[in-house]
C-alpha cells in the first residue's frame, strides 16, 4: 500500500473540493494566527502613565520597564523634563505607524541645556520577543541597532516584520479613537515616509502614577470609613451616657 503524503492528501482534498480549498487554507491561517494571539502573554505594564495631549485628543501610554528598563528611563525622563512639548508627529502611514519626531529636531520651542544632553543620548537597542501590534510602542533608530535617541512610533496595526528589530518599551492605554483620527489626516509620500500634510503638534505633556492614584482611593475610602465609625461610637455614647 503506498503511503500518503501531506502533499497527495492535500491534491486529492483538493481534487474533491474543487474552488473550497483556498477557502480552507485561508481559514486555517486565520485560525491559526488566533491561536499565537491568545497564547502570546503580555508583558506586564509599570505604574506610570504618560499623555500626550494634541489636537486631535489625548493619547495616554503607559511602559514596559522590565522589557526595556534603559529605554523607559531616557523617554519617561524627557517627558518630565517637557522634551516633548511642542513636539510633533511627522510620520502617520494608516494601518501601520504614528511616529514622533526627535526631540531635538521636532520642537518648535527652544530646548534648555538638560533637555538637549538627554534627548541627543543613544539608546542600546533592547529588543524582546515583545509583538508590534496595534497600540504598541516602539523606538525608531538608524541601522546601527544602538542609535536610538528620542523618537518612537505608536503602532496603528500589526506589524510582525519589526519583531526583534526594534525595541518595543510600552503601549498606548487609552485615546485609540485619537490614533484613528490620525490616520485620517490628508498625508503626502517623501521617500518612504507617509507625512501628515499639516502639523500635529503635542500641545503639552503630563504623567501620573496609578499606585498614587490607588493609594488616594485608598484614604478617601479609609476616612470614610473613620468618619462613619466616630458617627456610631458618638452615637452608642449618646445613648448610654446621656
Amino acid at each position: 500500500m503506498p503511503v500518503l503524503t501531506s502533499n497527495s492528501l492535500f491534491d486529492q482534498i483538493g481534487a474533491k473540493m474543487g474552488n473550497t480549498r483556498p477557502m480552507i487554507l485561508s481559514f486555517v491561517c486565520l485560525a491559526f494566527v488566533s491561536v499565537v494571539k491568545a497564547l502570546y502573554q503580555e508583558p506586564e505594564l509599570g505604574s506610570a502613565r504618560v499623555v500626550f495631549q494634541t489636537s486631535y485628543g489625548d493619547i495616554e501610554f503607559g511602559f514596559y520597564p522590565t522589557v526595556a528598563p534603559k529605554t523607559v528611563d531616557h523617554i519617561f525622563k524627557l517627558v518630565r523634563l517637557g522634551g516633548y512639548n511642542t513636539n510633533h508627529f511627522f510620520r502617520v502611514d494608516k494601518g501601520f505607524v504614528a511616529q514622533v519626531a526627535d526631540v531635538a529636531n521636532g520642537r518648535s520651542a527652544p530646548m534648555n541645556d538638560e533637555q538637549r544632553i538627554e534627548a541627543e543620548k543613544k539608546i542600546v537597542g533592547e529588543f524582546s520577543d515583545v509583538k508590534h501590534m496595534r497600540g504598541t510602542l516602539s523606538m525608531g533608530r538608524y541601522d546601527d541597532p544602538d542609535s536610538a535617541q528620542s523618537s518612537f512610533s505608536m503602532l496603528l496595526g500589526d506589524a510582525p516584520h519589526l519583531d526583534r528589530k526594534y525595541a518595543v518599551f510600552g503601549k498606548v492605554t487609552k485615546g485609540d479613537e485619537t490614533l484613528s483620527k490620525l490616520e485620517e489626516v490628508p498625508t503626502r509620500r517623501e521617500g518612504i515616509f507617509v507625512m501628515p500634510k499639516e502639523r500635529i503638534t503635542i500641545l503639552s505633556t503630563y504623567y501620573y502614577d496609578t499606585k498614587m492614584e490607588s493609594c488616594e482611593e485608598e484614604r478617601s475610602v479609609l476616612k470614610r470609613r473613620l468618619e462613619a465609625s466616630f458617627v456610631e461610637v458618638e452615637r452608642q455614647r449618646m445613648k448610654c451616657f446621656p
